[in-house]
């Protein structure tokens, strides 16, 4: 075994860390990736992490509800170890300010001092990257566009949740909490790996323009030259006033390759809508309908076996929207069945990246 899970639902801070140290007593363990329900003190549980674990590196975030082995849990903190064999070498970077283009510079200069190859050049079938990012300071896109400006390697992450308060979350590195900031771990592992991009959505061919936005607060104003919420609600054929009850049913999203990429709309605003993720003049969305998330994500996971021959280990960025989906549609238990014969560990995101900046989106990093 050289991945392996723990999760606690302890009362305390303190307590559910000894109780995590326990469950992981006797695994030598070189890096350590963990969610923590912000329920928890984060300043004291990143610090108290590092030092149950002092020979590893350990990096994470708050969230909106954490994902492990078979369970979809709240107030609870989850943590995978790796050993020597899972991951041969790696490095973590904290970028502060990260919509600052010269810090994730910066961070992706260290990076290359670190492997002593330019990023630029490092080959995406031996190393693999992962992102957790303050989730309610609005800078996915942009850092997800400057990190594929810089290398072919692929990163895998999301956005920190706060359990729904949409007031303060957190990243975590060896032992330190951020607000407005981002982590970034390149890895290089010791086994094969692949990614899972799982969206329960098809096309309904209704095309919505972005003719007028507010970029910087992700605000679409017009669609289709009209009111952006006349417009939607015109190719629902509802009215108006019905229009956030079907916000995750209906998203609009991009499509790609025949492949929908959605961007979820958060609230109305006067006769605008405000989305979670960004939004740009003249982009073309199609309005999408969801599908069953257990049926596509049980095909994702069996397709990946099939490639991999076993599973040894997942790491989900599981959309916030998405849990609460499954919760109108009393599917959460049967979500969390999924993965009950493989070792994984989670979280409830408040936005997740995967080659875009995304929404009501499971993307999973696959060790086998």
């Amino acid at each position: 075994m050289y991945i392996k899970t723990a999760y606690s639902t302890k009362g305390t801070s303190s307590d559910v860390i000894m109780d995590i140290k326990s469950q992981l007593s006797g695994f030598d363990v070189k890096m350590l990736v963990f969610f923590a329900t912000s329920r928890l003190v984060p300043s004291f549980v990143s610090q108290k992490v590092q030092e149950a674990f002092p020979d590893a590196s350990v990096f994470g975030c708050t969230t909106a509800g954490e994902i492990v082995t078979g369970k979809m849990l709240k107030n609870s903190l989850v943590a995978m170890a790796f050993n020597e064999t899972a991951v041969n070498d790696f490095t973590i970077e904290v970028v502060e300010n990260p919509k600052y283009e010269n810090n994730v510079k910066k961070a992706f200069s260290n990076i290359e001092n670190y492997f002593k190859t330019p990023v630029s050049a490092m080959d995406p079938e031996k190393y693999v990257g992962m992102v957790f990012v303050d989730g309610l300071i609005g800078v996915e896109k942009k850092l997800n566009d400057k990190i594929r400006d810089l290398t072919d390697v692929i990163f895998v992450g999301g956005s920190a949740g706060d359990d729904l308060k949409w007031e303060s979350t957190y990243v975590f590195a060896n032992g330190k909490t951020y607000n407005n900031a981002a982590v970034l771990a390149v890895l290089k592992p010791g086994v094969p790996f692949t990614f899972i991009k799982t969206q329960s959505f098809r096309d309904l061919g209704k095309k919505l323009i972005v003719t007028k936005a507010n970029e910087n607060k992700r605000e679409v104003i017009k669609f289709n030259d009209k009111p952006a919420v006349k417009a939607y609600s015109e190719l629902l054929g509802i009215a108006v006033e019905e229009v956030t009850n079907l916000f995750i049913h209906n998203p609009v999203g991009l499509v790609i390759d025949g492949m929908p990429f959605a961007l979820a709309p958060q609230q109305i605003r006067g006769n605008s809508m405000v989305f979670y993720c960004n939004v740009t003049e003249g982009m073309e969305m199609s309005l999408l309908e969801a599908t069953n998330i257990v049926d596509d994500t049980g095909k994702a996971l069996q397709k990946a076996k099939k490639d991999l021959g076993r599973i040894s280990g997942i790491i989900n960025i599981d959309c916030v929207l998405r849990t609460l989906e499954l919760a109108q549609k009393q599917q959460v238990a049967e979500y969390g069945k999924l993965f009950s014969d493989i070792p994984t560990i989670g979280f409830n995101s408040y936005g997740e990246i995967y080659l875009s900046s995304l929404n009501q989106t499971a993307t999973m990093l696959v060790f086998k």
